[in-house]
């Protein structure tokens, strides 16, 4: 029986604002550069797991300006080069630059608290696991998540990136249950789906603004009430 419901964090409870996608694709319009939110879409995971493997050796934020600088511009010529795009490290500081003026803030869906609120209610624990290169608390607190979750496991706390089974092992030792009790929705299936599964644990797929698919060989969902239909009455 599922005691609790753990969530992934990027995607599934929040997203960037603006669209990294849409900014990084407008900015290299800008400069002569054609490449999709789509392609740029599909190359950010591999980017942002990049920054998170540095910032577990070090803090990126205390290092010296030349140090950062350097991972800086490596993390946009990954963004880039994932998307089919070669750029040298300048024209890279060019697009970072820009993109901090544009500047990126989390924002919640719309069914994102309404949704833990209903669980809460109905007296599951809650928690979080997501792949972060840095401490999530302020960033919850900010978005009124930290009085609905009983536990919160970041990438950034366990030295792993999801699907690593570290992270996962740790999400079951802070809820204290079995595998077979924890219920976790992530948007990803081969790090939230696969990674979940790989140490028993039951896995919901959510893919937001489309319509749920037989492709996968798990639950999908299009949004969190969807949820409803998987949980004990």
């Amino acid at each position: 029986m599922i005691k609790v419901i753990c969530f992934d964090f990027f995607n599934t409870l929040a997203y960037f604002y603006p669209s990294r996608e849409e900014t990084y694709s407008n900015i290299c319009r800008d400069l002569g550069i054609n490449v999709t939110p789509e392609a740029i879409g599909e190359s950010l995971p591999e980017a942002d797991a990049y920054w998170r493997a540095e910032n577990y050796k070090s803090r990126i934020s205390d290092r010296g300006q030349k140090e950062k600088f350097a991972v800086y511009t490596e993390y946009v010529v990954r963004i880039l080069k994932g998307a089919g795009v070669e750029v040298t490290g300048d024209v890279g500081l060019q697009i970072l630059a820009k993109a901090q003026q544009v500047g990126f803030e989390f924002k919640l869906y719309e069914d994102s608290l309404p949704t833990l609120e209903v669980l809460k209610k109905r007296n599951f624990k809650l928690g979080l696991l997501s792949n972060v290169g840095q401490d999530i608390d302020s960033d919850c607190e900010k978005l009124g998540l930290e009085s609905f979750l009983d536990f919160k496991v970041t990438s950034f706390e366990v030295g792993f990136d999801k699907p690593h089974p570290e992270i996962f092992l740790a999400a079951l030792k802070k809820a204290a249950v079995a595998p077979e009790e924890i219920l976790y929705v992530g948007d990803q299936y081969d790090q939230d789906i696969l990674g979940a599964r790989n140490v028993g644990i039951k896995a919901i797929l959510i893919k937001r603004n489309s319509s749920p698919t037989s492709t996968y060989d798990c639950p999908v969902i299009s949004s969190l009430p969807q949820l409803a239909g998987y949980l004990p009455s």
